[in-house]
C-alpha cells in the first residue's frame, strides 16, 4: 500500500520559520522602538515651538505673559483670573492645547524656573525626574541633553 503524503509543512519546517522570525523581531524591534522614541521627543519640541510662538504673540496683544494660575489653557480662550487680558485675539491664540506624546497635558510657569516661561513635560511615567522616555523635557533644553 502506498503511504498517503499531504502537501503541508512539517513540524520542523514551522519550527524553523517560526526561529527564523524571533531572530529577526529581535534584530528589527529595538530599532523601530528607538525611532519611535525620537518621534515622541520631536513632537515634544514642535510643540514647544508652536505654544512659544503663541505665547509670544499673547504677550505682544497683553503686554504680560499669562500667569501659571492662567495656565496655557489662557491661549485658547481669555482667562477671568488677574491680570485679565486686555486685547485677546478673537478665536484665541491656538485653536486647542495639544497634549505631550503620552497623553498628558503640557505644564506651564510664569515666570519660570529656567526663563521667562517654562513648558515643559514629565515624560512617559508622568513623573518629576526620570531617565530616557521618563525624563522631564523643557523648553529650555536642548534634544541632545
Amino acid at each position: 500500500m502506498k503511504a498517503f503524503r499531504s502537501g503541508g509543512f512539517s513540524l520542523v519546517e514551522i519550527l524553523v520559520v517560526l526561529v527564523i522570525m524571533g531572530l529577526l523581531i529581535s534584530v528589527v524591534a529595538p530599532t523601530v522602538l528607538n525611532r519611535a522614541d525620537e518621534a515622541r521627543v520631536q513632537k515634544v519640541q514642535a510643540d514647544f515651538k508652536s505654544i512659544e510662538t503663541a505665547l509670544k504673540i499673547y504677550r505682544l496683544d497683553n503686554y504680560v505673559y499669562p500667569t501659571t494660575e492662567q495656565g496655557l489653557e489662557a491661549l485658547v480662550e481669555a482667562s477671568s483670573l488677574d491680570p485679565v487680558p486686555r486685547n485677546f485675539k478673537k478665536g484665541g491664540y491656538l485653536p486647542e492645547l495639544p497634549l505631550d506624546p503620552w497623553g498628558r497635558p503640557y505644564l506651564y510657569l510664569s515666570p519660570g524656573e529656567n526663563g521667562e516661561v517654562d513648558i515643559y513635560s514629565l515624560g512617559a511615567d508622568g513623573l518629576s525626574g526620570g531617565e530616557d522616555q521618563n525624563a522631564d523635557i523643557g523648553n529650555w533644553k536642548t534634544p541632545q541633553e
